[in-house]
């Protein structure tokens, strides 16, 4: 069996909320159980978990819309869907989210343990066969260098701070596209406040200023919504 596995359950009925994270407890798993679907998205933004298990049927915050936030935040975390709906166009719309599986209660708690064991392991085989993931990119005249944090252009090299090499390499995922803000602050202050905003904006002019010598760059501010880096071709 595997262990040490960090599971997120959100789960609202607090009677069978407890039992299934004992259940799991003692089968290894460390469980982290939010029973509210407004405290969800910031349980998880603020762990670090290998699946996510929730219930649709939540109070304030249904499990579509928090799984599709999770989904935004970190398209790879493994999703299972707990619910006592059993409509076709339901369970259509939690795979076309990206679940990987979808139980329906009453279930017996050893499937759901199977399940898990079985998900991971194919994502743990799948990533051993995947291409490492891209650490240099090549952005106009410069050159970033994700793991040692550097912006060179000319022989000119810039030392970037962890956050200014974050939030570069979003801005550089995202290219040509709308970095919305909330994801960006989420991602990388793990808090998207007013504060956390204004140091973000900071960040912001900071990268402008290492990117300025590159007419052909720029960062724009997208208002209301976040931020866009262009590259014209």
């Amino acid at each position: 069996m595997m262990s040490s596995i960090n599971v997120l359950l959100v789960e609202d009925d607090t009677n069978f909320g407890s039992v299934l994270k004992a259940y799991l407890n003692i089968n290894d798993f460390n469980v982290t159980w939010v029973n509210d679907g407004a405290k969800a998205f910031k349980t998880f933004i603020e762990g670090e978990f290998d699946i996510c298990v929730l219930d649709v049927m939540l109070p304030n915050v249904d499990g579509f819309t928090i799984a599709r936030r999770i989904k935004e935040h970190n398209p790879r975390v493994p999703l299972i869907f707990l619910t006592a709906k059993t409509l076709k166009n339901d369970i259509q719309e939690g795979f076309s989210i990206g679940a990987d599986d979808y139980i329906t209660k009453p279930f017996d708690s050893e499937v759901l343990i199977w399940k898990i064991n079985a998900i991971l392991t194919r994502d743990k085989l799948s990533n051993a066969n995947a291409a490492p993931a891209k650490t240099v990119f090549e952005l106009g005249i410069y050159s970033f260098d994700v793991e040692v944090r550097t912006l060179t252009h000319n022989g000119i090299e810039e030392k970037l701070s962890p956050r200014e090499a974050e939030l570069l390499k979003l801005l550089i995922e995202n290219a040509n596209n709308v970095l919305q803000r909330d994801k960006a602050l989420l991602t990388i202050w793990k808090d998207d406040s007013y504060f956390a905003g204004r140091s973000m904006d900071v960040y912001i002019t900071k990268l402008r200023k290492y990117l300025k010598d590159d007419p052909n760059i720029e960062i724009s501010s997208v208002h209301g919504t976040g931020f866009m880096l262009k590259v014209k071709m």
